[in-house]
């Protein structure tokens, strides 16, 4: 791949489920200017498909032919996203527990990867963007300019999605929502494609005690130096 961008650097932020990514990255897109590539709605939105199809997790060749079909595009709506699969507004029904599971699996497979892999890469070819995941510094983009790896505590991260769940009125108690974080982190960093892990280029961040502002800070601050901004505030 090129380095050459014209929109700006790429900014990956890469960590575990939970850990805060998805807030981070639309905050700090807001105060760069950037684009927001969200990777893990994409990836949700086709296991949604396929619950919806029927394939199974394991079909390799039934989910090839879904991701061939298949188009996901992100729609500001104020200071939010909504994720829209073949045009229907998909953005409630993708964050479900039961889909967030079959993520895990669906995105394990080969098929999905490689198809999802070429969509994002089209998205931020030009840089200007920041994306999050589990793989975005060390397989989708592993030149981009800048990487984070933003972690926190298992109980901590359980903890942040149980009162999530609780303000969108799911029912969950919160031992069973740790150790559903417990259980997806042995899927994402056990799988055989593109495991969870952090590039050695990242910096990495643990929010267990630290508030969004605090981390912001220290992102704003990273990408402002690389492109030779210096710190803000």
């Amino acid at each position: 791949m090129s380095a050459v961008r014209t929109n700006g650097v790429i900014v990956a932020i890469d960590g575990p489920s939970g850990a805060g990514k998805s807030s981070l990255t639309k905050l700090l897109a807001q105060r760069l200017g950037y684009i927001h590539i969200d990777t893990g709605a994409m990836f949700r939105a086709v296991a949604l498909m396929s619950k919806r199809a029927g394939i199974a997790s394991d079909d390799d060749a039934g989910l090839a032919e879904l991701c061939r079909g298949l188009e996901v595009n992100f729609v500001r709506d104020g200071d939010s996203c909504r994720v829209l699969a073949n045009g229907e507004d998909v953005s409630r029904e993708i964050r479900t527990e039961e889909i967030g599971l079959l993520t895990s699996a669906i995105s394990a497979r080969k098929p999905v990867r490689e198809a999802l892999l070429t969509m994002q890469r089209a998205m931020g070819a030009k840089g200007g963007v920041i994306l999050e995941g589990r793989d975005i510094g060390t397989v989708v983009f592993p030149d981009a300019e800048v990487k984070f790896f933003l972690s926190a505590s298992a109980e901590e991260r359980g903890r942040r999605r149980y009162l999530e769940l609780a303000a969108r009125g799911d029912q969950a108690t919160l031992e069973e929502t740790i150790a559903k974080v417990i259980q997806r982190d042995q899927q994402d960093e056990g799988r055989e494609h593109a495991p969870l892990r952090q590039a050695e280029d990242a910096l990495a961040i643990d929010s267990t005690t630290l508030s969004i502002d605090e981390v912001l800070a220290v992102m704003e601050n990273t990408v402002r130096k690389r492109l030779g901004q210096g710190d803000k505030g």
